[in-house]
């Protein structure tokens, strides 16, 4: 009898070969660098949507990525040279039509940037201020191409002071009108001193090609809330970069509501820089056809007992509506005591739509609170439907109901009781849309 030895395969263990041709245990392999994944050696490796030239070897051990397969070693510079041009292959652009970036990423931004009015209470300082303000540059740095080509172009930037303990009866409105169809760059810096309390609400509207980034500084015991609204022209294109820097037990809501635009990519972020920190995340999109709107956000834990808690939520109809969230969120090995929690929801009312969501948890320490994330996408649930018309609720009507039922929780984040209205509002027109 013939002795036959088998041995159980590791589980994680490569496969000897792959199963389809173009894949890779990591997925479908994309790009040209990718040149074939059999025969791939450790000089030479290639197994990965992100491996050929672009591979690099990780501190954590067989990671590959650009530059690193960590999100904490992301490529950043205030300097457009540093970031290659883009070819649609990278991980952050992946989702993107760069043809409808209109130059954005590519172009010297010349165009006159959108005008800024902002109303504020009596108490908070609004300046327009030129690049060498010592306040620009301390809420973060570009990490992408677009972001950089926007920070090499600006002219002057405004700037909006919360005093130290001052609390601010009512929102300030930062109002963005675009009113022109050339590639331009826009810079605001937000400033909540220590022990202050407010609320900004920052409302894009017109038209207009732009980049733009948002500096936001929550200094210590300071609560933020600052609610970016993108119900431009459908034929506005644009990109915001929106940073934030929290101190010592600072409290910061960030909002981002996405209704207008050809194409509208805002990619917030939340870092902590010392202990106590929270931070929450909510976001609403309604994605019409041949719209897209884009969402990647990033929740930088690199110091102990921080909390943040993401939420996004987005509905799409029509054909070729296009949503993308990505969600990133690093909890350091600095970060013990860390609760973080992050998700996505998207509800496709028709045949056509898309949605992509793609949620990232990194953590690098396992002394922390708790950490979790969620994505889902899905239709109309026929059972609630069932629910309402059984009472005789018109289907039409019961297809609202629900829609606004499941939008209405980021609704209700927002705490400006006007502004709340004035986007149920909103949302009701899309809707009525959707019935026509």
């Amino acid at each position: 009898m013939t002795d036959i030895t088998t041995e159980k395969a590791r589980i994680g263990a490569p496969s000897a070969q792959p199963f389809i041709d173009g894949f890779t245990e990591e997925g479908e392999s994309l790009s040209p660098i990718n040149a074939g994944t059999a025969g791939s050696t450790a000089a030479a490796p290639s197994a990965g949507p992100l491996a050929g030239d672009s591979a690099k070897s990780h501190s954590h051990g067989g990671g590959v990525g650009i530059p690193d397969s960590s999100r904490a070693g992301r490529l950043t510079s205030y300097q457009l040279a540093d970031f290659k041009p883009l070819t649609g292959l990278e991980e952050d652009w992946r989702f993107t039509p760069l043809k409808r970036l209109r130059g954005l990423h590519s172009e010297v931004l010349s165009g006159a940037a959108p005008a800024v009015a902002v109303t504020a209470p009596a108490g908070v300082v609004v300046e327009t201020v030129g690049r060498d303000d010592k306040r620009i540059g301390q809420a973060g740095i570009p990490e992408d191409r677009v972001s950089a080509n926007a920070w090499e172009n600006f002219a002057e930037a405004t700037v909006v002071t919360v005093p130290a303990e001052f609390e601010a009866e009512g929102e300030i409105s930062v109002v963005v009108t675009g009113a022109g169809e050339e590639a331009s760059a826009q810079h605001i810096v937000i400033v909540a001193e220590r022990f202050s309390k407010s609320v900004v609400v920052l409302e894009h509207q017109g038209t207009a090609i732009v980049s733009e980034n948002v500096e936001i500084i929550v200094e210590d015991g300071a609560q933020l809330t600052v609610i970016s609204l993108q119900e431009w022209n459908d034929n506005a294109v644009h990109a915001s970069s929106q940073q934030a820097k929290l101190g010592r037990d600072a409290k910061f809501k960030h909002i981002v509501v996405s209704l207008g635009g050809d194409l509208v990519r805002v990619t917030p972020s939340a870092r902590f820089t010392a202990p106590g920190g929270e931070a929450e995340m909510f976001g609403l999109y309604f994605a019409d056809a041949g719209q897209h709107l884009e969402q990647r956000l990033f929740v930088d834990h690199a110091v102990a007992n921080c909390k943040s808690n993401v939420l996004y939520k987005g509905a799409l109809q029509g054909r070729n509506a296009h949503a993308v969230w990505v969600g990133d969120v690093l909890i350091r090995k600095e970060a013990e005591g860390t609760d973080s929690y992050e998700a996505n929801r998207n509800l496709l009312l028709t045949d056509g739509a898309r949605a992509d969501s793609v949620p990232n948890l990194e953590i690098e320490t396992g002394l922390i609170e708790g950490a979790g994330h969620a994505s889902a996408t899905g239709r109309l649930d026929d059972e609630h439907l069932f629910y309402l018309m059984a009472r005789g609720i018109p289907e039409d009507v019961a297809r609202r109901l629900v829609v606004r039922g499941f939008l209405n929780e980021i609704i209700q984040q927002i705490k400006v009781p006007a502004l709340e209205e004035r986007l149920t509002a909103a949302v009701e027109r899309e809707l009525a849309v959707s019935d026509n």
